[in-house]
C-alpha cells in the first residue's frame, strides 16, 4: 500500500536538491479540493491500489477523484467526482480496481498536517512533509481542520451518506489515455533518424518497476547517432530520458532535480494527468507537438479548472443557503 498526503508540490527548492514532489495527477487533486470547497493547494490523500479502509469518527464532506477503485461506504457504492456528505462511524473502502492508478480523497477544511518548506507533500526519500514524512499505516489517526460549516446540519436524509448532485465532466482530460503528446528535448537531435521515427510511431509498455519517481518503458530500442558523455542537467516532471540500454524513462512527480541521460522529449503538462493514471502493463504512444500546441492545451485546461472551481463554489454556496433555510 502506498497512501500519502500530497499537494501541488514543493516548488522553489530545486537549488537545494529537493524535488517538487506533489500529486501525480494534479487535475484530479485540484478537482477533489474544489468539490469540497477547499483551496486547490490543500493536502489530499493520494491512494494507490490496494486501497485503505478509513474509519470516519466525525461527519464529513468528502470527494473522491482520479482512479475508479469502486469506493464504498459501509459496503454501499459511493460515486466519484462528486461531493458526498458522510456520517461518523462509517468506513470508506476501495475493494476493486476498475480503472486508473491513483485516487484522491479530499475532506472539507483540509487535513490537519504541518507544512514543510511551504508544502504538505510527503517526501519519502527525506522522510519529511505530509503525515510524519512517511506513507500512511494501519491505526494512523489523521485529523482535519475545523471550519465555519457544521457538516452535521447539512444532512437531509437518515442515510449513511448523501450525494450532492453536481459532477464535473472530465472526459476530455482523460480522453485517449494511451496517446500522450510531447515536445522535443535538448538532445532530440542526437537521436538517429530511425529512433526519432520509432519514438513518434511505436507503442511502448509501462514496466512493473515504474513508480512515483519514473515510468520505465519497454519498446523498440532507440539509439543516438554517437555515444556521448553529458554533464548533468535540470530535469522536470514529464522529462523523457534515454537510458544507456536504449530504453526510455519518463520522470514523474518524485523525479530527481538533475539527470545525466539525454533528454529526448518532455511530456506536455496538459497530458501529465492521464499519464499518471496509467498502470504497469498499459500501452502508451507518444505524439510530437509544437510548443504552441502544448501551451494552448495547458491554457485550455487551466481555463476549464477555473470555470469548474467557480461552478463548485456557486453550487456549494447555494446548498449551504438552502440548508440553513
Amino acid at each position: 500500500m502506498l497512501d500519502t498526503m500530497q499537494d501541488l508540490g514543493r516548488n522553489g527548492q530545486g537549488y537545494f536538491g529537493i524535488n517538487p514532489g506533489g500529486v501525480m495527477d494534479p487535475f484530479a487533486a485540484q478537482m477533489a479540493n474544489m468539490l469540497t470547497g477547499n483551496d486547490i493547494h490543500e493536502a489530499v490523500m493520494e491512494i494507490h491500489y490496494p486501497g485503505p479502509q478509513i474509519l470516519f469518527e466525525r461527519d464529513a464532506l468528502i470527494s473522491i477523484t482520479g482512479a475508479d477503485f469502486t469506493a464504498g461506504l459501509n459496503d454501499e457504492p459511493l460515486p466519484s467526482w462528486q461531493p458526498v456528505l458522510i456520517r461518523k462511524n462509517t468506513v470508506l473502502q476501495f475493494p476493486i480496481q476498475q480503472k486508473g492508478a491513483r485516487a484522491y480523497l479530499a475532506v472539507h477544511g483540509g487535513f490537519k498536517i504541518e507544512p514543510w518548506l511551504n508544502s504538505y507533500s510527503t517526501n519519502l526519500k527525506a522522510g519529511m512533509g505530509g503525515w510524519k514524512g512517511r506513507r500512511l499505516e494501519k491505526s494512523d489517526e489523521v485529523f482535519f481542520r475545523e471550519t465555519a460549516v457544521c457538516v452535521s446540519t447539512l444532512f437531509t436524509t437518515e442515510n449513511n451518506f448523501q450525494v450532492l448532485r453536481w459532477r464535473p465532466d472530465v472526459s476530455q482530460i482523460y480522453r485517449n489515455p494511451e496517446e500522450v503528446c510531447f515536445i522535443t528535448g535538448n538532445e532530440w537531435w542526437d537521436l538517429t533518424a530511425s529512433a526519432k521515427d520509432q519514438l513518434a510511431r511505436a507503442e511502448f509498455t509501462i514496466h512493473p518497476s515504474s513508480d512515483r519517481m519514473g515510468y520505465l518503458l519497454r519498446g523498440d530500442l532507440l539509439y543516438l547517432q554517437e555515444k556521448k558523455e553529458m554533464v548533468s542537467c535540470a530535469v522536470d516532471f514529464g522529462t523523457m530520458q534515454l537510458l544507456p540500454n536504449g530504453q526510455l524513462v519518463v520522470l514523474m512527480a518524485d523525479h530527481q532535480t538533475m539527470g545525466g541521460y539525454p533528454r529526448v522529449g518532455h511530456v506536455i503538462s496538459a497530458h501529465l494527468p492521464k499519464l499518471a493514471q496509467l498502470n504497469p502493463g498499459n500501452p502508451v504512444r507518444f505524439k510530437p507537438v509544437g510548443i504552441e500546441t502544448a501551451e494552448e492545451l495547458l491554457f485550455a485546461q487551466r481555463k476549464e479548472l477555473k470555470l469548474l472551481q467557480r461552478a463548485c463554489t456557486d453550487h456549494l454556496n447555494r446548498f449551504y443557503a438552502n440548508s440553513r433555510s
